[in-house]
């Protein structure tokens, strides 16, 4: 049975045959997250693209957010030509862009061009090899990705034309589950529910957040490749649909100083034979577990330090990390408790961990991975988790912090040996460059602060 927004290639064919479908775009997730890819002529497409494919340049995996190839990546540089990569359509995420004028959309694994075998530092390649490391267990992971994001009545070229300051948010006042103040926002968040919903991206419920103009639009709990791809078409579409009204929505993690951050809480679970892996007879902090549960939280909290950057990765996500913010600040467990970095809710089948880390920023396939890899070694070595924690986390100084830099968390990647042995030493060295070249550019940069600050005072 085919999902709503979901196409099959039979369906594209007559959709293409009548011409409501005239474009296919084909896209991958870069080191940030972004799509990347070509727009194909329909017809060409099916004629050409579905059984071979197509090519991109593999400078794509070594450039910077400017789009300038960097150097000091083996994998790609000026020495070695940037030749292409193949791009191999995934048809399980053939999809209407419904947002989009008879357009449809599919994503691609990408492929080196000598040997056609996985292109090892590409995102989605990442969390793939983590999802089948969880089934050589016999666990089937399941994520859900919660979105923040900051609407503005400026459009995206208005925004840069101000230098993205003094831009008037869609609401006024604190909007938190508002339903007034949230009807002002609906022309724009109606139509993300709507076009997602027709792209095969099934919505749960969207709400305003803790901030002026700032709304968390969820969609429902997936397998955690589909979680990851649908995050990434999530941002596409709402990024496009603001672009047509005039508005620029922003999923930076800290987008004002002295207002809420944008997070993402990924909510995880494990599937063992179609029934929850976590759910067990073992008490737990008072909660009902499995051994599974126990020693897959105690990775994810023992590894928080050497996957940082998976979680948070460029210099702005470390401001959102501020006590009494809603984003986390000290590495504990809870139950149904928002101080904490894993809070842990539900029950039974529904029992699952949310962490609580990531910012709105992070790359879904890179994070994923992340935790996959984590909580997985937490199984492979039975780590166990430390006590429960209840009360206010952001009052607990005892307690281990967050790294509180990006700096400070390309260190602790580097350092890892589990990040070598998780990804391999060829992932962890291009990763360890690119937050390297992220950190660098920064530091290069005069900010808005120092001239307010020195311009005239100093």
């Amino acid at each position: 049975m085919e999902t709503k927004g979901l196409l099959t290639l039979e369906t594209l064919r007559q959709r293409v045959a009548e011409g409501t479908i005239e474009t296919v775009i084909a896209a991958f997730p870069d080191l940030y997250g972004r799509l990347m890819g070509k727009r194909f002529d329909a017809g060409f497409f099916l004629e050409h693209t579905v059984e071979h494919g197509t090519h991109a340049c593999d400078y794509l995996l070594t450039v910077d957010m400017e789009m300038e190839p960097v150097q000091g990546y083996t994998f790609s540089n000026w020495e070695r030509g940037y030749g292409d990569f193949h791009l191999v359509p995934d048809f399980g995420t053939l999809r209407q862009a419904s947002w989009l004028d008879r357009t449809a959309i599919v994503l691609c694994d990408l492929r080196n061009e000598k040997d056609a075998q996985p292109v090892a530092v590409a995102p989605r390649t990442i969390l793939q090899k983590q999802i089948a490391a969880a089934a050589g267990r016999g666990l089937e992971p399941m994520t859900g990705s919660e979105l923040e994001y900051y609407l503005y009545r400026a459009s995206y070229r208005e925004a840069a034309e101000r230098g993205h300051q003094k831009l008037e948010p869609v609401g006024w006042y604190l909007e938190d589950y508002h339903i007034l103040q949230g009807t002002r926002e609906e022309p724009f968040n109606a139509a993300a529910r709507r076009h997602l919903n027709q792209s095969g991206i099934p919505v749960e419920t969207s709400k305003g957040e803790w901030g002026l103009g700032q709304h968390e639009l969820n969609v429902r709990y997936a397998g955690t490749l589909a979680m990851a791809d649908n995050h990434a078409l999530y941002k596409q579409c709402l990024k496009e649909i603001a672009d047509a009204q005039g508005l620029s929505v922003t999923f930076m993690a800290k987008p004002e100083a002295g207002k809420a951050g944008s997070s993402c809480h990924v909510h995880l679970s494990l599937l063992q034979d179609g029934r929850n892996a976590f759910a067990g007879d073992q008490v737990l902090g008072g909660l009902r577990v499995s051994e599974t549960f126990r020693w897959f939280l105690g990775g994810l909290l023992h590894h928080v330090h050497d996957v940082m950057p998976f979680y948070a990765p460029t210099v702005n996500s470390y401001k959102r990390f501020e006590d009494g913010s809603w984003a986390p600040t000290r590495i504990a467990w809870c139950a149904d408790n928002r101080t904490a970095g894993f809070r842990v809710v539900g029950h039974g089948q529904s029992l699952r961990i949310e962490c609580r880390i990531p910012g709105a920023d992070c790359n879904p396939y890179l994070a994923f991975a992340a935790l996959l890899a984590s909580g997985l070694d937490g199984l492979e070595n039975k780590i166990e988790p430390p006590p429960i924690f209840e009360g206010d986390v952001y009052a607990a100084k005892h307690l281990p912090r967050v790294p509180s830099s990006l700096d400070q968390a390309i260190e602790g990647f580097k350092a890892s040996p589990f990040v070598t042995q998780a990804f391999g030493a060829d992932v962890a060295a291009h990763y360890t460059h690119f937050l390297e070249t992220e950190r660098d550019a920064f530091a290069r940069a005069v900010t808005d602060w120092e001239r307010r600050r020195y311009f005239e005072r100093i």
